[in-house]
């Protein structure tokens, strides 16, 4: 059955449960608005209640010495390696300290120390200790709590297990609803004048990764179905630290907080030797694409062959298990003592840099449709993420897109119809073959010789598929977030930030300091498009 059988209505649908889709959805309910908040899973399945080191931001109330919001920018803007909107840098971060605010009034409860102050630490690539977090390192474990709480609180009401599928739009492209599958696969339509993607990012593109099962991509394919476009999609960050488990991991693997780095612990490999010694100025608190890359080379150049993983000391941070509880069980539970001996470690899928293009208020180049979160390019990122910028964006851009949503309704730019929509049939890959190709050809280093792989293997391995089931909708989403990426990769013929080329090894400002903008061609194909749409957010 492919026709919707039932029907829901609101003013907002808002995708997706964590920080940037629950800050949202409690934003729109203090503005009025009728919201439905829809996920594929349960509630609280989603990226934020894994993330670990804290929120970055600079809370001049609380005393931050020596540390400016001004300072914060350009740490960000150095990260980003060239590719960050400086415009849309600054406004997200100067609303960082109402937003941190807004989310303690709704209950969350960072670390303090004696006297009452905010417990901060630093993170790699910034340059004071700005990080607030909380439980250690259980940070998103308690944003998460804090807003699903609010959410009962304010009866934002919530579908579990039902996964967005494609958007309902008016004749003249304009979005007014989602088409959804329930838990047992009856489509129904959600009737809303304004649809918020906040559906997070895509880590199951690899075979080991830091996110959860559920980053498959899903919004960035909605989006670029609807006419939307992306930007910036091959900058994938590798967390430079995910526990080592052993040779094939699959799946989410235990991230080690970089805030371990940033009470002091250092890499190094099999014999003892420093990894980051002499690489970076700021050597193991250097960017994140810095670190990662070097382990890798590390790793590739270790004596009799390519070794699989390195160290991470942190033998002298005394109160280990007190200051990272959730990193300590990790470890402890994969035979390691981090009071004793190194932990190791290896780089890991962990963070989409680029997305659906956005500005800083959620609205993407298609009436009715918002972005938020990881799934968003607000052009905060760049070609590398800052640490703990992630969950400062959702906050903020989650605040923002709500208020937008209400600006457009009370102005009557948004359509409001009496939606029918039927499933779409879309290439669908083998996600095995998919994510074994991506690891071994579009991880960290590429050339054109291993990208052409993997679409090669993409094209072998894909076929048209209805949308009839969530592992379908997945394994499409998948497979058009693959095939935009390659595309991106291939065309970009430099190493800048998360991408690395091991055939254009160099930085090139002259012909490459701008971002890639993706499309839908009328075949459903990824395409690279017209770069002056990144800035403005249309096909």
């Amino acid at each position: 059955m492919s026709t919707p059988l039932w029907e829901a209505r609101a003013d907002l649908v808002v995708v997706g449960t964590g920080v940037a889709g629950l800050t949202a959805a409690l934003r729109a309910r203090e503005l009025g608005l009728r919201v439905l908040v829809v996920t594929k899973a349960e509630q609280r399945e989603g990226n934020t209640r894994w993330a670990q080191g804290g929120v970055a931001v600079v809370l001049p109330d609380e005393h931050d010495e020596g540390d400016t919001v001004d300072a914060h920018i350009r740490d960000t803007l150095v990260a980003g390696a060239g590719l960050c909107d400086e415009a849309a840098v600054a406004a997200i971060i100067a609303d960082g300290p109402a937003a941190v605010t807004g989310l303690r009034r709704r209950g969350a409860v960072f670390d303090a120390v004696g006297n009452g102050r905010l417990a901060r630490t630093r993170e790699g690539g910034h340059s004071a200790f700005r990080v607030v977090h909380a439980g250690g390192d259980a940070t998103g474990a308690e944003v998460e709590r804090a807003l699903l709480a609010a959410a009962v609180d304010g009866r934002v009401p919530v579908l579990e297990q039902h996964i967005a599928v494609d958007a309902v739009r008016t004749p003249l492209g304009q979005v007014c609803g989602l088409l959804v599958l329930d838990p047992n696969g009856v489509p129904g339509v959600l009737t809303a004048p304004a649809v918020l993607l906040a559906s997070g990012g895509l880590g199951q593109l690899y075979q080991a990764t830091s996110n959860p099962e559920v980053a498959t991509g899903d919004g960035l394919a909605l989006a670029l179905r609807a006419g939307a476009v992306a930007a910036d999609v091959e900058f994938v960050q590798f967390h430079p630290t995910v526990l080592y488990t052993g040779r094939g991991a699959r799946g989410r693997c235990p991230l080690v907080t970089e805030a371990v780095r940033g009470e002091g612990a250092v890499l190094v490999d099999a014999t003892g030797a420093r990894v980051m010694r002499g690489v970076h100025p700021l050597e193991d608190l250097a960017p994140r694409d810095v670190v990662a890359a070097a382990i890798t080379r590390h790793m590739a150049g270790a004596p009799g062959g390519v070794d699989d993983h390195v160290f991470l000391d942190a033998t002298g941070i005394s109160d280990f298990a007190r200051r990272f509880p959730t990193v300590h069980a990790a470890c402890v539970t994969a035979g390691v003592d981090p009071a004793g001996q190194p932990i190791p470690v290896a780089p890991a899928a962990h963070f989409a840099c680029g997305g659906v293009v956005s500005d800083v208020d959620g609205r993407t180049g298609v009436t009715g449709l918002y972005a938020a979160g990881e799934v968003a390019r607000t052009g905060l990122h760049g070609a590398n993420r800052l640490a703990s910028n992630s969950l400062l964006e959702g906050l903020v851009v989650g605040t923002r897109a709500a208020e937008a949503v209400a600006s457009d309704l009370a102005l009557g730019v948004l359509a409001r119809c009496t939606a029918t929509a039927e499933l779409p049939t879309a290439p669908v890959a083998d996600r095995d073959s998919l994510q074994r190709v991506m690891s071994r050809y579009a991880a960290i280093g590429r050339d054109a010789e291993g990208l052409a792989v993997v679409g090669s293997v993409l094209d072998l391995s894909t076929v048209d598929r209805k949308l009839d089931t969530r592992e379908l909708v997945e394994d499409a989403a998948l497979t058009v977030a693959a095939r935009a990426l390659i595309a991106a990769a291939a065309e970009r013929t430099e190493s800048r930030g998360c991408h690395v080329r091991t055939d254009f090894t160099s930085r090139d400002d002259v012909g490459w300091q701008r971002s890639q903008v993706v499309r839908l061609n009328p075949s459903g194909q990824p395409v690279l498009a017209d770069p002056a749409t990144a800035s403005r957010g249309v096909a």
